[in-house]
């Protein structure tokens, strides 16, 4: 079996972090919560619920917000440095269901290697502009990745095989913010390591908290597919130039 941990970006969700890690107490699977510059109420019950159950929760402290993304990274990083080979990303809103999550735990057994990635399957909370923007993602992503193999790039119920991810992040850039989740999918892709993709439910938050900024986010999304795409032509050349070569 894997050595697995959870790893939860929170931002002010102080509301629903409680229920979500009630969700997850069954597992028996260590938690790293990631507080990404909370504000005071927040960062309080982070460290109230990490006191209570030191053995169980481990918090990591980032003084100013740099979105989901760079909060992500720094929870692969801290569980791998704590040891674990494996990390379970999700979501801190309550959005994910835990009966998905045992599939998880069983293919990080049976397929060490791959990533174990969730695609939606929606009930009828979901706002229709995020599922109308979200198909757009996915349009560029399987233009970027040149293939249809990414059902969904933007799920946050992922299980991370920790050395080969931490090393893509180390040499590679990927976004900071909503950006992350479909920029190292794509990348993940270009090296042509593993991907496992299961159905998840998903609804939308319970708290009513939301932190996609509309005009900031899309805007990130935008200057993301852009990089991607040129990466990809350069992909395309360097392929082209090879085979030229031979």
């Amino acid at each position: 079996m894997p050595d697995l941990c959870f790893v939860i970006p929170v931002y002010n969700h102080e509301g629903a972090i409680g229920g979500t890690l009630d969700s997850l107490r069954a597992f028996g699977i260590p938690c790293v919560l990631i507080d990404d510059g909370c504000d005071q109420a927040c960062r309080e019950t982070l460290k109230r619920l990490a006191a209570a159950e030191p053995d169980w929760l481990h918090l990591v402290v980032r003084e100013k917000n740099g979105g989901k993304g760079a909060a992500v990274k720094s929870g692969l990083r801290e569980a791998q440095r704590l040891g674990y080979s494996h990390a379970i990303q999700v979501d801190a809103d309550g959005q994910h269901n835990p009966a998905d999550i045992p599939q998880f735990i069983e293919q990080s057994a049976a397929n060490p290697q791959a990533l174990i990635c969730g695609y939606p399957v929606y009930d009828r909370s979901v706002p229709m502009g995020r599922f109308i923007a979200r198909y757009l993602t996915h349009i560029w992503v399987w233009i970027n990745s040149r293939s249809f193999e990414i059902r969904d790039s933007m799920c946050g119920l992922r299980s991370y095989p920790l050395a080969q991810t931490v090393a893509l992040l180390d040499e590679e850039f990927t976004g900071d913010r909503m950006d992350f989740d479909p920029e190292v999918l794509v990348r993940w892709h270009w090296r042509g390591y593993g991907l496992i993709q299961l159905p998840v439910k998903v609804c939308y938050p319970t708290d009513g908290v939301s932190h996609f900024r509309g005009f900031e986010d899309n805007l990130l999304i935008s200057a993301m597919h852009t990089r991607l795409f040129f990466g990809m032509l350069a992909r395309l050349f360097r392929r082209s130039k090879k085979q030229v070569v031979a």
